[in-house]
């Protein structure tokens, strides 16, 4: 799908909403290491808080196309192979946007560790990655991630 016309997809929605809350569908990975470290990413939004590589579906994706696109998009790096860890959503997935658009999201995530390339944040999306251990971090990371990385870290 062309990403222009997703834009004005987007865009004629909220012409006819405003910032009015959407239910939207998005898909994350989450990214481990060999030593129980995860990739984790420094959002924009809400500021400076990490969150997984992750975004929101495009017309005619699969949410498995998303998740490898997002990935691409945000870090540079390839995703084969994919493990369902959950689906997310409820209150727990609201979220605002800088510019005042409300979002409740069904987030699908996943986990790999068939990956490849070179890592390299997009700084239009983020503020960089780091291999973190949400142990050790879990009050820096963004809320609509919290139950996720909790989950993942649990089993």
């Amino acid at each position: 799908m062309d990403r222009r016309f997703q834009m004005k997809y987007v865009r004629e929605l909220r012409a006819l909403v405003g910032t009015r809350p959407l239910i939207l569908v998005g898909a994350v990975v989450i990214i481990p290491d060999q030593r129980g470290a995860m990739l984790m990413e420094r959002r924009r939004h809400p500021p400076g808080k990490w969150g997984l590589p992750g975004g929101l579906m495009e017309l005619g994706e699969s949410a498995e196309e998303t998740a490898r696109r997002e990935v691409r998009e945000e870090t540079g790096l390839t995703v084969g192979d994919l493990n369902l860890e959950g689906v997310y959503s409820g209150s727990g997935q609201y979220l605002q946007a800088a510019n005042g658009d409300e979002i409740h999201c069904v987030t699908i995530a996943y986990s790999s560790r068939d990956v490849s390339g070179v890592l390299q944040a997009d700084p239009s999306e983020s503020l960089g990655f780091s291999w973190i251990h949400p142990r050790d971090h879990f009050d820096e990371i963004a809320s609509n991630y919290r139950c996720i990385v909790g989950d993942y870290l649990a089993d």
